[in-house]
This record gives structure tokens, sequence and C-alpha cells, in this order.
């Protein structure tokens, strides 16, 4: 664990604190976008779940999303009950999660966001998900996922 960058060990005492069983990876190179992610792990791409931070009615949020396709803002906006989204710009997501973007991980944040997971996550029976830094992932389950984030299950494309 002392080898982590030290956004990842804040992720790996998370996981630790949760019960969660995840070994933490450090990519040789940066992990920043789901495509470059899933050729450095050798996965499919839609079982990357990006970590994407949104402004909802003025309140960021975290969504958790299948690398294998974009978010549609009107049917993510429905599917929370929004009135406003848009993504939140660079300086938003690290003021929420102290993270930088390419990096964010699904825990460790200063303060828990309120979490939206993609249905379509569901399909795979390993995620990846970016571990608090753009050159760390670690595998979860969607079961894994739902009970870190006690996120909420929803369509977003």
């Amino acid at each position: 664990m002392n080898d982590l960058p030290e956004r990842s060990r804040l992720v790996q005492q998370h996981l630790i604190d949760a019960g969660v069983t995840a070994e933490i990876r450090v990519l040789p190179d940066s992990a920043r976008t789901a495509r470059e992610a899933a050729a450095a792990i050798g996965c499919d791409v839609s079982a990357i779940a990006n970590s994407l931070v949104f402004v909802a009615d003025e309140t960021p949020v975290l969504v958790m999303t299948s690398g294998g396709h974009r978010v549609d803002l009107e049917v993510l906006a429905r599917s929370i009950g929004a009135t406003t989204i848009a993504m939140a710009p660079a300086s938003v997501v690290r003021d929420a999660t102290g993270q930088a973007i390419g990096g964010v991980a699904p825990v460790g944040h200063p303060t828990r966001l309120r979490t939206y997971i993609d249905e379509d996550l569901r399909e795979h029976r390993e995620l990846w998900a970016a571990a608090g830094h753009p050159h760390t992932v670690m595998p979860l389950t969607f079961d894994s996922l739902r009970h870190l984030t006690d996120g909420d299950v929803i369509a977003v494309g």
C-alpha cells in the first residue's frame, strides 16, 4: 500500500474500512480514458466504470458509467430528478473528490457524494474503476460498487 500515490492510499483505506477486498493496481501509463484503461488492463471498454462528476441543480454528484457508452444528459437528468445538469469543471471535480479528472475513484472523497450507478455495469462479472490517480485502477464487482457508494442504479444513456 505504501507504493501507491497518496490519493490511492486514501481509496485503499476506504476499501479496507468498508470490508471490500480489491487490490489497487498501478499502471505504467495513464488510464485517463476508458479506452486507455481497458487497453492497459486487457478488458472490454464496457467493463470500465467511469467516475464522472456532474453538477445537478447546483450540487456535484458522482455518476459511475460504463465506458462503453456516453451519458445522455437528458436521460440522466430525468433518471435522477434534476432540473439542470452539466459536466462539472475540473475545479469542481477536484474540490468535490480531492482527485483529478481521469483518476476519480468511486470513494475516498473529502465528503460523500450522492452517487448514481449505470445499470449497464450489471452486465460484467468484474468492473474496473479508477483508484484516486490517473495511473491506478481497481477491480470491483457491481455489488461491491453499490456497497461502497450506496449508489442508486439508474439509466444514463
